[in-house]
Order: C-alpha cells, then sequence, then structure tokens
C-alpha cells in the first residue's frame, strides 16, 4: 500500500493527538479495516505482535513507518520476538489454491529463510517485478562467452592448455595486473565445460532464489566482492598464476547459504537438509581438489602456470563474513547493525592491502612471474 497516503489518514484520524509517538494497535486495526486498506495480513499480524510488547497495547510510531515502509531495524526485530502474543504459526504449506508462481515463492521462502515470520513476510509482500535478473544475466554471459571461445579453439575442455586462450583481454593474468578490468572480468572465462556446468548449476540453484529474497543490489555486491577477492588474493598468495572462472562469487553465494542454513538449523523446513548438505560440501570440496590438481600437477604440457585454486577459498571466506552478515539480516537496514560496518572495514583494509601490494610487492620481492601472453 502506498505509505504517504496511509500516514496522512493517521494524522487526519488524530490517531495521536498528544503525540506520544505511540499509537493504539486496535485503533489502528480498526481503521484499517473501516477504510479497506490492503495492508498484507502478515504486517497486521506483526502490528498485534508489537503492541502486546508494549505493557500500554500500543505501538511505535516508528516501528508503525518501518512496517509499512517493509523496513525493519534489529530493535523492531527484538520487540517482534519478545511479543507476549504469539504470531500465527500456521505454515505456509497450508496454504490452499496456490498458482505455479506462488508456489514456486513458497518454496524458495522454505529454502532461503530460518523464521515462520519471515516466510510470511516475504510470501505477502514478493512481487514478480523486478525478477532476479543479476544471476540470470551473468549466467547467460558467461555461457555465450565459453561458446564463443570454443568455437573459435575448437576445444571444449581444458580451453587453458590452449596457446591463444590466455591471450583474451578477459583473462586475469599476473603480467597484465595494470588492466584492473581483468580483476573482475575473468569471472565470464572457465577452464572447460565442466567448471561451466559446475558454476552455472549453483548459481541458478542457490543464486536465483538468495537474489528473490535478499534482492539484486545485496547478492550483485556479495557476488562481486568474491570475485574480486579471489583475484586479489591469487595475485598475493600465487603470484605466478592466473585466475579464469566465476568459483570466488559462487562460493561467496554458497558458503554464506550453507553457513547461515547451520546456524539456523532448527529453523530451516527445506526437505533432506541433512543430505543436501552433505552432498554440497562434496561437490565444493571436489571442485577445489579438481582446480588444486590441475594448478600442480596439469594432465597436459602447458606454456605457463595454470589457473590458481585460492579464488575459490577466498569466496568462501567472504560468503561467511559478509555473506552469513547479509543472510542473517532479511529486510533489516544493514547500515544499522555495527557488525556490518566491522566486515566493510575489515574487507576494506584487505582491498587496500591488495592493491599496495599489486603495485609494490613484485618488483621488491623480484618475483619471476611468466612472460604475458
Amino acid at each position: 500500500m502506498d505509505r504517504s497516503s496511509l500516514l496522512q489518514l493517521i494524522q487526519e484520524q488524530q490517531l495521536d493527538p498528544e503525540n506520544t509517538g505511540f499509537i493504539g494497535a486496535d485503533t489502528f486495526t480498526g481503521l484499517v479495516h473501516s477504510h479497506e486498506l490492503p495492508l498484507d495480513p502478515a504486517k497486521l499480524d506483526m502490528l498485534v505482535a508489537l503492541a502486546q510488547s508494549n505493557e500500554r497495547g500500543q505501538v511505535c510510531y516508528q516501528e508503525l513507518v518501518d512496517l509499512i515502509s517493509s523496513k525493519r531495524s534489529s530493535s523492531f526485530k527484538r520487540a517482534i520476538a519478545n511479543g507476549q502474543r504469539a504470531l500465527p504459526q500456521d505454515g505456509l504449506l497450508d496454504e490452499p489454491g496456490l498458482g505455479v508462481y506462488k508456489r514456486f515463492v513458497r518454496y524458495v521462502a522454505y529454502e532461503i529463510l530460518p523464521r515462520e515470520v519471515d516466510r510470511h513476510w516475504y510470501f505477502y509482500r514478493h512481487r514478480s517485478c523486478p525478477p532476479p535478473v543479476f544471476m540470470a544475466s551473468v549466467t547467460l554471459a558467461q555461457i555465450i562467452v565459453f561458446l564463443c571461445y570454443g568455437a573459435r579453439l575448437n576445444k571444449w575442455v581444458l580451453q587453458t592448455y590452449h596457446p591463444e586462450y590466455m591471450k583474451s583481454p578477459l583473462v586475469y593474468h599476473p603480467g597484465h595486473r595494470a588492466r584492473a578490468w581483468r580483476f573482475l572480468t575473468y569471472m565470464f572465462m572457465h577452464v572447460g565445460l565442466e567448471q561451466l556446468g559446475f558454476n552455472a548449476l549453483l548459481q541458478l540453484m542457490i543464486g536465483v532464489p538468495l537474489e528473490m529474497v535478499h534482492g539484486l543490489l545485496r547478492i550483485s555486491l556479495l557476488y562481486l566482492a568474491g570475485v574480486l577477492a579471489g583475484s586479489l588474493t591469487v595475485s598475493i598468495t600465487d603470484m605466478r598464476a592466473p585466475v579464469v572462472g566465476g568459483s570466488g562469487g559462487v562460493y561467496a553465494l554458497c558458503s554464506a547459504h550453507l553457513a547461515n542454513v547451520v546456524m539456523n538449523w532448527a529453523g530451516m523446513r527445506c526437505p533432506y537438509k541433512l543430505l543436501r548438505m552433505v552432498l554440497a560440501l562434496v561437490c565444493m570440496s571436489s571442485e577445489v581438489g579438481r582446480a588444486v590438481w590441475l594448478r600442480f600437477s596439469p594432465p597436459l604440457p602447458a606454456s605457463g602456470p595454470q589457473p590458481s585454486f585460492m579464488a575459490h577459498l577466498a569466496g568462501a571466506v567472504v560468503g561467511v563474513s559478509m555473506g552469513l552478515t547479509i543472510l542473517r539480516s532479511y529486510e533489516e537496514r544493514l547500515r544499522d547493525q555495527c557488525g556490518w560496518w566491522v566486515v566493510l572495514l575489515a574487507y576494506g583494509t584487505f582491498l587496500l592491502f591488495a592493491i599496495f601490494w599489486n603495485i609494490f610487492a613484485y618488483d621488491l620481492l623480484g618475483a619471476h612471474i611468466p612472460p604475458p601472453p
């Protein structure tokens, strides 16, 4: 509903004539019903729970504004949790007569969110527009780039062994560190069909639901932070190696989601969660093991070092730190949380260190990097 029109109606009805900052929950609920205002059922339930957390049965005006604005502060969440009246516990699984898309939205809610109140909140306020375009666009771009280079090189597996592959302007190569765009664009290149398939599958199965729940801005920030951290970590820890593939971003998303599931294990309602957790860890570990094997025991003769595996590990670290902070803050303002600023400060410090390292350390240490293609 329109926030400004509702707040104007509250002022016209003089629900808070003494300017105390509080509004009676029963009075407001009656106003909603008498004017047939389309307030989401989940929001009405939360409004009552907020009022029950106040000894006078009132809700704070600012909390009401936050509720209507679909943004919740930490104090708002605590008031909900401490309410004397429990929120309705009937699950969304019992909702009858849902269409195909609404059933998919319900599935996403149970896959991603650990609390029934958050699942209700997401289910009732979800809109199909805008769609989760970021993960879909990145995956499509990666597939197109792979097909173009596969047709050009006539090679679909272990493309990095082709002498022309490393000449791509997208690949990160230590000899081209001054071309700063390569620290990000390497995510569009892949070693072969097996790496592309693994990354694309996880981006669609985990990245798209995460973007549907947490929004384009947060998930794109997490993904790109993992990609950037991956190439910068390789430039510090494996100075002679190039980097290809979107594994830094993929591992940031996956590790954040898995860590969030573990920390909210009792509340997660996704089916077969233990089995799926084990399978995800096995697949991710296998992909890292394969990258280590290709780096140190290349199966074919190569003109230079093969791509590093450190981007996978760096992405996982970003996911457990920054990603977990984002996923635990569903519909809450990140800027209001101290932990978010701590994570940003740590990431910013790492970026500054990595930039100075790339400018000065290679010459100071006399690193022997392979000649750029």
